[in-house]
């Protein structure tokens, strides 16, 4: 099972006060906040558009490492996390968005929109999307980071 949830290292700044984000699986995804909460939030929003930008790119989308001792992880979004399921399924398969419309009975321009992360495809599309690959999508709930 694939995870979309990403460990993410926050530095404290000593001379500008804050915390600096980094996540080592995405080095272009750097960001900041004034304190802990505010940098978690900004690392959530830098994942996200990380994402969409190798998606975009279609760059690889690494597999989350493992996170380290007391470290936060950083979930994608879950419509972005979806589009990312459905990218590397199709990837994966060797699928174009021509054969995914095919499979799916729709229009070639819907199955492309799939994977546009600025296109507001409804879950439930994405959904049939993945089950047209051999995938499925599960959704999982954990408690928030502090």
């Amino acid at each position: 099972m694939r995870s979309f949830s990403y460990p993410v290292t926050l530095t404290p700044e000593r001379e500008a006060g804050g915390y600096t984000v980094r996540f080592r699986d995405l080095p272009e995804a750097v960001t900041y906040g004034r304190d802990r909460r505010e940098a978690l939030e900004q690392a959530a929003d830098c994942l996200e558009e990380a994402i969409a930008n190798r998606i975009v790119m279609k760059m690889e989308i690494p597999v989350a490492s493992p996170a380290r001792r007391n470290q936060a992880t950083v979930p994608v979004p879950a419509a972005m996390a979806a589009k990312a399921a459905v990218y590397l399924a199709m990837k994966e398969a060797g699928v174009s968005s021509t054969i995914l419309a095919r499979r799916l009975g729709c229009d070639e321009k819907e199955a492309r929109r799939m994977l546009d992360p600025r296109h507001p495809t409804k879950l439930p599309r994405l959904q049939a999307a993945l089950v047209a690959l051999g995938k499925r999508l599960i959704v999982g709930m954990e408690e928030r980071a502090a």
